[in-house]
């Protein structure tokens, strides 16, 4: 994507990655994902990230989903590329084969394994610097609890103003809104792109904070997008009333489910042919997955209906 197309914001949705009852790749599914999220009007598509369970992907099946992916979106909607890996040479290499297949931007979380290595913030800036340099296209910074790592607001603008592509910021910790507000007042205009994530549970807040994207997943794009745009254009009564229509749903997508909810209602919807997740991760109980396919069709998303 050409710079004249930043600043990114809106709506960009995680890519679930499909499985066969086997467990194996179901590239055919992820082609369908991939063209029922374009349909559901998202503003960008992330794959890769802890929601598509890259944790559980090998090295090679990584890059053939990074390859089916760039092929199959084709340009229609930027897509954003999770590099993450404790190893900055990892990530680096990473990071260039997305930027070399046509990745619009990386995310990163920062560098961490388990809960005793992290490095320090110097070390911090050097990882994120030499991603930065090994692909040249801009960063989101993920900061979020998975990684144990504590991101101040000091360090996330002093990150910005160092490396100068890091313009992109997805925060989903705890009282987000007040982080992304203390971010924006710190970082002034090398914070491109504040942006939540955590399925958008906690949407509202973090726009009025002054976030312009969200990053939710596959579940609901298409319902959530209105409450960005009504916000953005000062109609925030609207806003409120709209997302108060999907709460419901992605409060359950984010306490009961995880990222099994997105997959499970494509495939009610005829998107994938199986919710399967891989091991140790396990499937939804009947009942939690009755409770969602339940406020599903209540809240009526494309994805519910999109293959059927």
């Amino acid at each position: 994507m050409a710079r004249a197309d930043r600043p990114y914001s809106g709506v960009f949705p995680i890519a679930p990655t499909p499985f066969t009852e086997s467990g194996d790749l179901d590239l055919d599914g992820m082609r369908r994902v991939l063209d029922c999220m374009i349909d559901q009007g998202v503003d960008g598509i992330c794959i890769l990230a802890n929601y598509s369970e890259q944790f559980l992907l090998t090295d090679e099946e990584r890059d053939i989903l990074l390859r089916l992916c760039m092929e199959r979106v084709a340009g229609r909607v930027p897509v954003i590329a999770t590099t993450s890996h404790f190893s900055t040479r990892i990530a680096a290499e990473r990071a260039r084969r997305a930027a070399e297949a046509g990745a619009a931007m990386l995310m990163l979380m920062p560098p961490y394994h388990g809960t005793g290595l992290r490095a320090d913030e110097k070390g911090m800036v050097e990882h994120f610097a030499g991603v930065a340099e090994a692909a040249g296209i801009p960063i989101m910074v993920q900061d979020a609890p998975l990684s144990g790592v504590t991101l101040s607001v000091a360090f996330l603008a002093r990150l910005a103003r160092e490396v100068p592509l890091v313009r992109y910021f997805k925060v989903e910790v705890p009282q987000a809104a007040a982080k992304l507000r203390a971010l924006i007042e710190a970082g002034g205009e090398a914070i491109e792109g504040p942006f939540d994530g955590e399925e958008s549970i906690t949407l509202m807040a973090d726009l009025d904070a002054g976030a312009t994207g969200t990053m939710p997943s596959a579940l609901l794009p298409d319902l959530i997008k209105p409450v960005l745009e009504h916000h953005r254009a000062g109609r925030r009564g609207e806003a409120a009333k709209a997302y108060g229509r999907i709460l419901p749903l992605i409060n359950f997508e984010n306490r009961q489910c995880g990222l099994r909810a997105a997959k499970t209602v494509m495939m009610e919807g005829g998107v994938i042919g199986s919710d399967a997740v891989r091991h140790p991760l396990e499937p939804l109980h009947p009942a939690t997955r009755a409770g969602l396919l339940e406020l599903a069709r209540e809240a009526e998303p494309l994805a519910l209906r999109w293959g059927r």
